[in-house]
């Protein structure tokens, strides 16, 4: 018997007309995404605007992303962003470095995890203008994969099987004004507090991965300092299991 999310993939799926939404937001809306089963097996591909409509959604249409936690060396502390106001699907929330997708436009970004890893680089450049060069692909420590939905309002949400990856780095920011309102670097602490700050909203992903994960690899991050006492991101290898998808509510 066929999955919800391939039978989605195979139905006849909703549109509608961006002409009201920011330009260039529309424009990256016609980048398609990677569909998957429950397994995160690939089973088709759809452009982004079909993939967060809330109505094939509901179906169980589901496509593949990634979250991107970027650690400084020296302290440990995280690069957070919020949301720029064009945004289509959550704006002006806080959200963990750079969330988005590997694209089905891209063979190389097909490829799980290095797929991911890829994506996530271009990302990076493209919202926060972090040169890639600072973001080597193989400096990417993949954690798992988590399998959530949410809505953003009544017509976009999200259906993921989510790629967690964390990166130590000193990168250069230089934020792209369409994607991004504002960024920061936070602790442990601050971030507690931003989460206990009534005023802030955080995308459902970036407080799903904080409550149940988030802090504890942090921690482990931060205990697992080298001799040189630089955190880094490849000496969490085994800190999760990465061959499963958890699934999150």
């Amino acid at each position: 018997m066929s999955s919800p999310a391939v039978l989605a993939a195979r139905a006849t799926l909703a549109s509608i007309d961006l002409t009201n939404y920011d330009p260039e937001q529309s424009r990256l809306m016609d980048e398609r995404c990677i569909l998957v089963d429950e397994d995160d097996n690939i089973i088709g591909a759809a452009d982004k605007k079909t993939c967060h409509l809330m109505v094939n959604i509901t179906q169980g249409l589901l496509h593949r992303a990634f979250s991107a936690f970027v650690f400084r060396p020296s302290d440990g502390k995280l690069l957070l962003q919020q949301r720029a106001s064009e945004k289509i699907t959550f704006p002006d929330m806080w959200t963990n470095t750079c969330c988005s997708h590997p694209l089905d436009d891209f063979e190389e970004e097909k490829a799980d995890v290095i797929g991911a890893q890829i994506a996530a680089s271009r990302k990076l450049e493209h919202e926060l203008g972090i040169p890639q060069s600072q973001t080597p692909v193989n400096e990417f420590q993949y954690l798992t994969r988590i399998h959530y939905l949410a809505p953003s309002n009544g017509m976009w949400g999200e259906h993921e099987i989510d790629y967690i990856l964390f990166l130590t780095a000193n990168v250069t920011v230089t934020p792209n004004t369409n994607e991004i309102r504002d960024h920061k670097w936070v602790d442990k602490a601050e971030l507690q507090s931003m989460f206990d700050d009534t005023s802030n909203s955080f995308t459902p992903w970036f407080k799903l991965i904080a409550r149940d994960f988030l802090f504890g690899w942090w921690d482990e991050l931060l205990n697992r300092k080298g001799a040189d006492g630089l955190v880094s991101a490849k000496s969490l290898v085994g800190v999760a299991d990465g061959s499963k998808v958890i699934k999150m509510t």
